[in-house]
Formats: C-alpha cells, sequence, structure tokens
C-alpha cells in the first residue's frame, strides 16, 4: 500500500476516525479498492460519520417504521393473491392477479431514480410528507374496489408511489449518518419490513375474517397512518442542501461508465427476476399442498419473521468481514434453497423449513444492497445511485410474479417451473454481485 493512498483514504474518513497506522492501512484496503468511485476529497463533509448520537437513531427508529408499513405491506401480497383468488377476483387467473403484486414492486422500484434524485437535492421529509398521504390514500381506496383496474390502480400504483416516496429518503438518511457501521444501521431499520411482513399477513387474515375485507383494510390503513407520521417526524439528514450550482444533474450517465456499479446492477436484476415470486406464491403453494387455510398464510408470515434475523445478523457480521462477502452468499443461497428445498417440499414441516431458510437468506440480500451501494459511491450520490439500482430492477421485479403465474397455468398445476425460475435467477444474479465483489478486491479472502 502505497502512501499516496493512505493519504487518499486519510482524506476521505478523516483524522478522528483513523487512530493508528495500521487501522489507516486496513481502511484503505477496503475503500482503496472501489476505484474510481471512492469519494473524492472534493465531496466528502467537513466533519466525520458520527456512527451515532440522538438525531441518528431517530433516523434508524423512523427507518424501520416506515419500512414497516412499506416493504412489510409489499412482501404479505401473498396474502391478498390467495384471498383475491378466492373471493373479488374468483374469476381471473393467479397469474392476471398477481399484476397488482407485480405493479406495487414496479413503481415502486421505477420510482427510485426520481425520488433519490429529489432526495439528493431536497432531503428526506418534502418526499415523506406526500408518501404517507398518497400510502394511507391508497389503502383506503382499495378497501371500496371491486374491479381488476380498480385494484392495479390503487393498490398497484398509487401504493407503489406511497411506498417509494417512504422508503429511499428514510434508508439514504440513515447512511448520512454512519460509516462504520453502516450496514448494522441499516439492517436495524430494513428489519422493520420483515416485522412488517409478520404483522400484515397474521392481522389481515384475522381481520378479514372477523371484520370483513373493507374493514379489515381500512383498520391496517389507520395504523399504516399513524406509524408513518411517527416515521417522518423522526427521519432527517445531517446533509446541508446544495446549492443549485452544486447540484448533481437529472441524469449523469457518469454513473453508467463505473463496472463495480453497473455489476451490482445486472446481479439484483436478475435476482429481483425471482426474490419475490416466493412471497407472491407460498400461501397458494401452502395451502394447495393440503396445509390448512389458517395455517398456511402463517407461512408467508413464519418466512417474513425469519427474514427479521436476516436483516440483522448478516449486516452485522458484514460490517466486520466486508458487504459483498455477505450480500454473494445470501444471494446464492437463497436461489440454490429455493431450488432444492421449495421445489421437494410437500409436507407443512418442510414447507416451514423452507419458508425459515428462504426469509434469512433474501432478508440479508435486501438488507446488504444498499450498503454496498453505500461502499462504493459518493455520500452526496448515495440517494441517485440507490434510485438508479431500483429503477433499472423495476422490470424484471415487474415480470417475476406474472412469469410465474404464467409457468403455472402452461403446466396445469404444478409449481415446478416456478421454484425453477425463481431460484435460478437468484442463483446467476449473484454471479453478477460476486463479479462485481471481484473488481473490489481479487483476493477472496480480502474484506470487501
Amino acid at each position: 500500500m502505497s502512501t499516496a493512498d493512505l493519504e487518499k483514504c486519510d482524506a476521505t474518513l478523516g483524522p478522528p476516525l483513523i487512530q493508528s497506522q495500521s487501522a489507516l492501512a486496513a481502511s484503505a484496503t477496503v475503500l482503496g479498492s472501489t476505484h474510481s468511485r471512492a469519494p473524492s476529497s472534493s465531496h466528502t463533509l467537513d466533519d466525520t460519520f458520527p456512527d451515532g448520537g440522538r438525531k441518528a437513531w431517530l433516523t434508524v427508529l423512523g427507518a424501520f417504521l416506515a419500512l414497516l408499513c412499506t416493504f412489510g405491506q409489499l412482501t404479505s401480497f401473498g396474502t391478498f393473491q390467495s384471498w383475491y383468488a378466492d373471493h373479488q377476483l374468483l374469476h381471473l387467473p393467479p397469474s392476471t392477479i398477481s399484476w397488482i403484486g407485480s405493479l406495487q414492486f414496479w413503481v415502486f422500484f421505477f420510482s427510485g431514480g426520481f425520488i433519490g434524485r429529489f432526495y439528493d437535492s431536497s432531503g428526506p421529509k418534502v418526499l415523506m410528507i406526500p408518501g404517507t398521504l398518497l400510502l394511507t390514500l391508497s389503502v383506503m381506496l382499495t378497501s371500496i374496489c371491486t374491479k381488476f383496474y380498480q385494484y392495479l390502480l390503487c393498490q398497484g400504483a398509487l401504493f407503489g408511489i406511497g411506498v417509494g416516496l417512504l422508503f429511499y429518503p428514510s434508508l439514504a438518511a440513515v447512511s448520512t449518518y454512519f460509516l462504520r457501521y453502516r450496514a448494522t444501521a441499516l439492517g436495524i431499520a430494513f428489519a422493520g419490513s420483515g416485522v412488517g411482513g409478520v404483522i400484515y399477513p397474521i392481522m389481515l387474515r384475522r381481520l378479514f375474517a372477523t371484520c370483513g375485507f373493507a374493514w379489515a383494510v381500512r383498520i391496517s390503513g389507520f395504523i399504516t397512518l399513524a406509524l408513518c407520521i411517527v416515521a417522518t417526524c423522526a427521519v432527517s439528514t445531517r446533509l446541508e442542501k446544495p446549492s443549485k450550482g452544486a447540484e448533481q444533474p437529472w441524469f449523469d450517465f457518469k454513473h453508467l461508465t463505473d463496472a463495480t456499479f453497473m455489476l451490482l446492477v445486472a446481479g439484483g436484476a436478475l435476482v429481483s427476476l425471482g426474490l419475490f415470486i416466493p412471497n407472491f406464491y407460498i400461501v397458494s403453494y401452502a395451502t394447495e399442498r393440503g396445509v390448512p387455510s389458517s395455517l398456511a398464510f402463517s407461512v408467508l408470515a413464519v418466512m417474513n419473521g425469519s427474514s427479521i434475523l436476516g436483516r440483522l445478523a448478516p449486516p452485522y457480521l458484514s460490517d466486520v468481514l466486508g458487504r459483498f462477502n455477505m450480500l454473494v452468499p445470501s444471494a446464492f443461497f437463497a436461489g440454490l434453497f429455493t431450488m432444492v428445498l421449495w421445489t421437494f417440499a410437500r409436507t407443512t414441516a418442510e414447507t416451514m423449513l423452507y419458508a425459515v431458510i428462504y426469509g434469512f437468506f433474501s432478508g440479508a440480500f435486501n438488507a446488504l444492497v444498499i450498503p454496498c451501494i453505500a461502499q462504493i459511491s459518493d455520500i452526496r450520490e448515495i440517494g441517485v445511485r440507490i434510485g438508479m439500482l431500483y429503477t433499472i430492477i423495476s422490470f424484471p421485479s415487474l415480470a417475476g410474479g406474472p412469469a410465474a403465474g404464467a409457468l403455472l397455468k402452461l403446466s396445469h398445476g404444478s409449481y415446478l417451473g416456478v421454484t425453477m425460475l425463481s431460484g435460478a435467477s437468484v442463483v446467476f444474479g449473484s454471479l453478477f454481485i460476486f463479479w462485481s465483489r471481484i473488481r473490489l478486491d481479487s483476493r477472496l479472502l480480502a474484506r470487501a
């Protein structure tokens, strides 16, 4: 490691963070390998990352609550998929119904590039306030929908916009407070989506039976409104708004020339094609395998529950072992166990086992993507880069659910095509992410 490299790292991180020559060398080994996208001294902040403090942890709390209401509900769509198939949309095939959930993901992901750019210039609250209103409105309108196109517009498109306006700003704001423990902090925030993924399926299923569909959805809307208000008040950023001359352009093609970043994006696109298919179809799969209806909905809750541990433990370890080093195996094993376990799951116990394992690794992947982006990005461009990633992967995310439904129909109810599509796409995506990690450091045992 050259003296110039050490000086560059010192300029980036600041003297207060680096207390010894050995620590400086270790940091340079990790951060100095991020090629052209390592933050330059002209873009870094005057002060170092606090890695804690009241505002920092309030922001983590706010992001936790925001993800509980947003991503937690997104990953619980299997509850609605199964309910619609037996009630309001009984006349439609599963592949058609799944377009509602797929549209949620697509609008949410596609909006990322625009929302991320707004965040970099305006901060989180100006986005989260309308996000809270739109998310609540979409839930309330869903309660009175009766036609398929109405569900597409209200629960699909409008809900996806509301999710994006809360999701991206809250997570980007967390990144401005943490560096050394960034993955851990983001993992805690992402655990909110797992908690939401446990609460919403169980709550909705019971409310469907006791209050009816309409009031069950309205009750969830009131809960969403209350939690999102708290989240909006809690989230803050320590970055000042850039002056007009310092603002980034809306579409900066320099990001597309960063091979490390684009390989991560390519891997994320392949992973997203299959990653959410289990959330859509695990309930109907369990029901068709003889699992009692009340217990089948619990399978999705178990899957989302195990993702909480996946969103906490791997990110914590990644701050020590390397974020890419944890992201790659998380994606690989999520796909591998889908092809191996879900394909051959026949009993309730086997289905539950798959739900636990898949929930853990898929949760870890979701929690580690953003820390990996932040690691190879300028702190003032994290918002737009997170948004770029999710905008690009929005298209395979849109196709995943309907493609699985079409395979299910073509195979006359066999789930083999569904499990193979889901598992294989995630495994292949992990290989591109591994390629991105190799560009950071070709040494397999290095922290990256």
